[in-house]
């Protein structure tokens, strides 16, 4: 390594906060905002014209998340990579509170409650894999990652979070974790033959869990079966996404308007605050404002793998795309569920829809993206704390 590429690694070593601010992406923390402002106006909008109860208490996690999300950028990131397998132990932890003492609701057993909040760890788990692979896989060559070998390592990782969310059960969540793992194998050049195989052993295992018993729970089964005849239980199963078309439909074009959308404000659509938040925002501003707003995430997600093009480090790397594709996850998933394109799963839309545990892990992940832009130029060998020459 030459002495003035010494140098040059030292003084990003110690940036100051203020380089650091300037080097913030502020057009990432701009398209949060108008996001996240939509979200408000949305929130209000479901409780018919108040800021009670879902709006105040939105916006002020979201004051907090985004004072937590500067500050998770400040952080250098070998800081971030020794911290990745004490977090993903952490969260493994509280995964496991949750099968023994966690709150249920819904149906689920999802939630921790903490008195002040609920906390909902596989939320957390969705951030804290993408940290962990991204350790993992930094420490790899690439011809370390053709042999199946150094494959069984980070497998497990991902496997065991997966089940444990399944148990819950959350589907849709444990399906995120296993999307998300994917996108990071084919990143690091996983060989597609083995993407074959592990499709042929998930389909085998598939029909395996529909016919086995204990397994898959009545309403999933049900969810599944509804996605295929929406019609054939307009009163149970088909109410949520029947409901979610009707609304859809009845936005056309320009929308009803702010505060007028008939399917939410006459309480037909469920989980309006939630779940099916775009499909209220659709009824009001119509396939223009929804095309605005899937616009804005699609942004974000360039803007985030953009981070990660430009950063020479493979950690950051990996890091940035795991978590701009864990967004694109996030609400696509949301999206194409209202829309009846695929089953029914407790997938939020980020920074829309009501929730603490979502909100907060989402602007925490957007601070390690920031946090691999300002530190971009650093460069970290495979063995923790060296420098790549």
């Amino acid at each position: 390594m030459s002495v003035g590429m010494q140098l040059g690694g030292s003084r990003r070593n110690r940036m100051t906060w203020r380089e650091k601010v300037a080097h913030i992406s502020w057009p990432v923390v701009f398209l949060i905002g108008c996001i996240a402002s939509i979200g408000f106006a949305m929130l209000y909008s479901a409780a018919h014209g108040s800021a009670d109860p879902w709006m105040d208490r939105q916006a002020a996690r979201f004051a907090v998340g985004l004072a937590m999300m500067f500050a998770v950028a400040m952080v250098d990131l070998r800081t971030l990579m020794r911290a990745a397998y004490p977090v993903y132990l952490l969260s493994i932890l509280l995964l496991v509170w949750v099968d023994f003492a966690g709150s249920v609701g819904m149906g689920a057993q999802r939630w921790i409650d903490l008195g002040v909040v609920q906390l909902q760890p596989s939320e957390i788990m969705k951030v804290s894999i993408v940290l962990t692979l991204a350790r993992y896989f930094h420490g790899l060559s690439y011809e370390d990652v053709g042999r199946p070998l150094s494959l069984i390592v980070p497998t497990v990782l991902v496997l065991v979070p997966a089940a444990l969310v399944l148990k819950q059960p959350d589907l849709g969540t444990a399906g995120m974790l296993l999307m998300v793992a994917g996108a990071i194998y084919i990143v690091v050049g996983v060989r597609w033959w083995k993407f074959a195989l592990v499709l042929a052993l998930g389909l085998g295992a598939a029909y395996y869990a529909w016919n086995a018993p204990n397994i898959l729970h009545d309403y999933q089964k049900a969810r599944i079966m509804t996605f295929m005849d929406p019609e054939s239980d307009l009163q149970g199963s088909g109410y949520h996404i029947t409901q979610s078309k009707i609304a859809l439909g009845s936005g056309g074009v320009w929308g009803k308007g702010f505060l007028q959308g008939t399917q939410s404000h006459l309480d037909f659509l469920p989980e309006r605050q939630t779940d099916f938040i775009f499909t209220m925002f659709a009824e009001e501003f119509g396939m223009v404002g929804s095309l605005v707003l899937i616009g804005l995430y699609v942004l974000l997600v360039i803007y985030g793998t953009a981070i990660g093009i430009r950063c020479k480090n493979q950690f950051g790397r990996l890091l940035a795309f795991g978590l701009s594709f864990n967004l694109f996850c996030y609400f696509f998933i949301n999206t194409a569920m209202v829309m009846g394109l695929i089953p029914v799963v407790g997938v939020p839309l980020p920074l829309i829809s009501y929730g603490g545990t979502v909100l907060m892990t989402v602007l925490i992940g957007f601070g390690r993206s920031l946090s691999v832009n300002i530190h971009r130029e650093q460069k970290i060998g495979r063995r923790l704390g060296n420098e790549e020459g």
